[in-house]
């Protein structure tokens, strides 16, 4: 479409109402005992030392929880009043009921700024907070919970089992590794001050430092290290003597593993593809080491081995770059889709056994490989807009706050320009299906009777099925698994020793991850073909439980294997979440092609960032609900009233995100329907209006037809901004929309949920005749609403997406691309 119209937003910003404060008792009771205690320790030892001995104490140099109903909008304007404080971090988190309860970190640095918060605290009690100190009379009448952060932040339950099962069966002096978030500190030299004294204390408990990282921008500064057992034990205790208890520690975690994948009934492959020129890579595969010579791969592989990794890895073992890196050149290989036309640059992360490098953090790897690609002195590979992260951290599942991992994928999306596309993990664990009574029952189940109790199950274990870190990404697109494949109906039949859950319909997989995201966002994003999933028997007692079962020629995607058994060429069968992202990023690569071979320098000239972002709303854009799926959801998970729609919609997204794509739809045109794209920045406070043509074919006709935007876009992210996703873009309903005779579709998330990320999607629809008149126009308005907290001096780059389609009227295509006067390209 032509440049953006870009204005003023219309009218006046909906202003978010306050929530009410709680009553002063209930603030005076809870709180004044700590202020109390605060000042008669000032008041007898000015020094501090008596409350720097006291763990539970507010004290100097001691990271301070403050956890405010509501939003705490005002929170960092009011720190800005008391010299010295300093706001470490800041989370939106979903707390009981509809409330929230965003916690806010805070290092208090000295004594002055301690005297500075008590004063301000019997001030507002007398009611007598002067201008410019006003905004705490919201921090403390919206106080939820003040307190020192301690062992219990520390080492959180999640943690402390995975720990416990770490250490059983080890012996005392048994080394464990670990990683230890330091909190982090602005000023250089403290940072170095507060690590060294991490480090003395590894050292006196019998441990070693392996490496460190800091990264500014993410405000991360961690430390991996070895602990004996004994050492591990008292972190699992939260001991007051241990390292639980050390003031500069800010998480203690066990090492981060790779998600894996399986292989399924391997072979010789008998193809040999044709090695065309290649072109320089636009996409990048961040995975274990591929085996490079296999032939499906030819010259499409370009290996960066930045960690050393590929001399330690066996040939034989390396299946999960492999799997990828096929996936990405050349889909599933049932399906025999010809290879993309230009090299993937691929950077191993995963070394031994496809695991993470042992001496290194993994947030570090990453960052290290996609500075290196982007930035470094010569970089290895400038050209790249996608990345591929098929990999997730098994125990660290999310569940409100982000991992360091997305805060790092977040920052580089828009650092960089680069498309983050993340797969949301498999749960691989077994569960109970209530409704049948032992494995007979399962299997003699009628179709709809499995897959209504097969959703209830999933339905109460959500809280289990949790996003793999760094899926919670706010600015990358995160995958989940759909049960398609191409396999046929003759290969099908060796799958009858399993339980199809979803025989016959579209559906999420049983181990993919679910959501939602960060602040409530839609996670996953999109579904992609993750290979059709079935159930085994495990057990059962009250009632059956399965598991779900691996990749095989039944039911599994096709990919390139290492080799084995004297086959050196070997292909096999993989399935779940890490195939389906791959499969997206290939549909990415695929929907780059085609831009480029329609529009030429003016697509290759974009910047970056633009070219990522319009990416990533071309590849969301034809994500559906089906039907069938939806329904499903919603009448087995409810709620039962149908006046709780919203909440209906809540539980479908957690299974199904925006929808499920068919890549074909993403990249192939058809004659009645015309998508249009639109790519540009945005200024604060800024308005684009996008004019999209309407074809006068559609006029008059009572027909089906439809109209869909979707709205993608970066924010900058920055620790210590009121919210972590400080710019929000909205996509306007147009004011003309009634011409189309079209309404919201209501098989598609709620409007209020899709407004919480980086990704906004609509589908109108109807099929009474639309009033169209000569060169009528409808105008899509992209706004830029006030920036969360400090306001963002960059532009913010957005992808637009525009379809409409009324199936049978051939001539939509060629009538708006005239009214848009471009130009049909010669094709080769």
């Amino acid at each position: 479409m032509p440049q953006a119209e870009v204005a003023r937003p219309l009218g006046r910003q909906q202003i978010v109402p306050k929530p009410d404060g709680f009553p002063q008792a209930r603030q005076t009771g809870q709180f004044s005992p700590k202020f109390n205690r605060l000042a008669e320790v000032l008041n007898r030892d000015p020094t501090g030392l008596e409350l720097t001995a006291d763990p539970a104490a507010l004290a100097p140099e001691r990271l301070l929880v403050f956890e405010v109903r509501g939003s705490i909008g005002n929170f960092a304007k009011a720190i800005r009043n008391v010299p010295g404080l300093e706001l470490i971090d800041e989370e939106e988190l979903a707390a009981d009921g509809e409330d929230k309860a965003p916690v806010a970190y805070l290092m208090v640095p000295d004594m002055r700024a301690l005297r500075d918060l008590e004063s301000l605290w019997r001030r507002w009690l007398r009611g007598e907070l002067v201008r410019g100190e006003t905004p705490w009379r919201d921090v403390f009448s919206l106080l939820r919970d003040l307190r020192s952060w301690g062992p219990r932040d520390r080492v959180q339950a999640m943690d402390s089992e995975v720990l416990s099962e770490i250490i059983a069966g080890l012996a005392d002096d048994d080394p464990v590794r670990l990683e230890i978030e330091i909190v982090f500190r602005s000023n250089g030299d403290v940072a170095k001050a507060r690590e060294a004294d991490l480090r003395a204390a590894v050292q006196a408990q019998g441990g070693r430092t392996i490496s460190t990282s800091r990264i500014i921008d993410i405000a991360y500064h961690a430390v991996l290290v070895d602990l004996p057992v004994r050492s591990v034990r008292s972190i699992i205790d939260r001991a007051a003597d241990g390292i639980a208890a050390l003031e500069p520690v800010m998480h203690i975690r066990p090492q981060s593993i790779a998600s894996s994948i399986e292989l399924g009934d391997t072979a010789e492959s008998d193809v040999q593809p044709v090695a065309p020129a290649l072109g320089d890579p636009v996409l990048a595969l961040l995975d274990g080491v591929p085996v490079a010579a296999h032939r499906l791969f030819g010259d499409h592989l370009v290996v960066d081995d930045q960690f050393g990794l590929e001399p330690d890895a066996l040939v034989s073992e390396r299946v999960h770059g492999t799997a990828m890196a096929s996936l990405i050149v050349h889909g599933d290989r049932n399906r025999r889709e010809p290879p993309l036309p230009r090299r993937i640059h691929v950077v191993p992360v995963l070394g031994q056994q496809d695991r993470f490098p042992a001496d290194l953090l993994i947030v570090d790897v990453i960052y290290r490989a996609i500075f290196a690609m982007r930035d470094g002195q010569q970089p290895t590979a400038p050209g790249v807009v996608i990345v591929n992260i098929s990999l997730g951290n098994p125990r660290r599942r999310f569940s409100g706050q982000l991992s360091a991992w997305a805060r790092l994928l977040d920052r580089l999306a828009y650092r960089y320009g680069i498309l983050f596309v993340v797969s949301a993990g498999n749960c691989v664990e077994h569960f109970g299906i209530q409704a049948f009574a032992g494995r007979i029952q399962l299997e003699d189940a009628t179709a709809d009777v499995r897959a209504t109790e097969t959703v209830r199950a999933l339905g109460a274990i959500l809280a289990d099925r949790r996003l793999f870190s760094p899926a919670e990404t706010v600015n990358g697109l995160t995958i989940g698994a759909c049960n398609t494949d191409a396999v046929t109906a003759a290969d099908r039949v060796g799958a009858r020793v399993n339980v199809d859950p979803y025989s016959g319909q579209l559906m999420v997989n049983p181990s993919s991850a679910l959501g939602p995201g960060f602040a409530q966002s839609v996670k996953p994003d999109l579904l992609m073909p993750g290979a059709r999933e079935h159930l085994r028997f495990v057990n059962n007692h009250v009632h059956v439980v399965v598991s779900p079962v691996g990749p095989s020629r039944s039911a599994g995607l096709l990919v390139a294997a290492p080799p084995s058994g004297g086959m050196e060429n070997r292909t096999g069968y993989t399935n779940g979440t890490s195939a389906a992202a791959a499969l997206a990023s290939r549909t990415a690569h695929q929907i780059h092609d085609a831009l480029e071979l329609e529009y030429g320098e003016l697509f290759r000239m974009l910047p970056h960032l633009q070219r990522a972002v319009l990416l990533k709303a071309l590849l969301a854009h034809p994500a559906k609900w089906p039907d069938a799926a939806a329904s499903l959801i919603r009448t087995t998970i409810g709620p039962a009233d149908g006046r709780q729609h919203v909440r209906q919609k809540d539980n479908i997204r957690r299974f199904l995100g925006f929808g499920i794509v068919d890549a074909s739809d993403a990249v192939a045109c058809a004659g009645d329907r015309a998508t249009f794209w639109a790519t540009g920045l945005l200024h604060a406070d800024k308005i684009a209006n996008v004019a999209v043509p309407i074809p006068i074919a559609m006029a008059g006709l009572a027909r089906p037809h439809a109209l869909a935007a979707t709205l993608a876009w970066f924010t900058p992210t920055s620790p210590g901004r009121k919210s972590y996703r400080s710019v929000r873009l909205k996509l306007i309903e147009p004011n003309d929309v009634a011409a189309l005779r079209v309404k919201a579709s209501g098989n598609q998330p709620d409007q209020n949920q899709t407004n919480r990320g980086t990704l906004f999607s609509r589908i109108w629809t109807g099929d009474k005749a639309p009033v169209v008149g000569a060169d009528m126009n409808i105008v899509l308005s992209v706004q830029r609403d006030p920036d969360q907290g400090t306001p963002i001096d960059e532009p913010v780059p957005f992808g637009l997406a525009v379809t409409l389609s009324m199936p049978g009227v051939i001539e939509i295509y060629d009538q708006v691309r005239q009214r848009l006067a471009i130009a049909q390209r010669a094709r080769a």
